[in-house]
């Protein structure tokens, strides 16, 4: 079992994550990935003010998808996958809203190019 599990991260798994994340810092340093965060985050703030409902429904587009893809799209966009986990909470408004903000604001923050 465990040269199977091996197998599977080492020949399968780590080509796919290192194909897939190689270009992060190109587009991190040359301010491609704040637009793209920018974008989302806007897109995020938008569907919460106009079709709340629109957050419900590419949440459970998200989950029904595989495994694999799931955890690319999480590895991919965590700060924004987790803006709409704490938005799906129970919590009140205000406490979702500030967490959302935070998130936002950080990762806009921490996406900004070097000079």
């Amino acid at each position: 079992m465990d040269t199977l599990i091996t197998t599977l991260v080492d020949d399968v798994l780590t080509p796919l994550v290192v194909a897939v994340t190689a270009p992060i810092p190109l587009l991190a340093s040359s301010g491609a990935l704040l637009l793209v965060f920018a974008a989302l985050w806007l897109a995020l703030g938008y569907a919460l003010v106009r079709d709340p409902s629109r957050i419900d429904r590419a949440w459970r587009r998200l989950r029904a998808l595989p495994l694999l893809v799931q955890v690319l799209a999480w590895l991919l966009f965590l700060p924004v996958l987790a803006g709409v986990w704490v938005w799906r909470r129970g919590w009140p408004l205000a406490t979702r809203a500030v967490l959302v903000a935070g998130l936002a604001g950080w990762n806009l923050l921490v996406l900004l190019p070097a000079r």
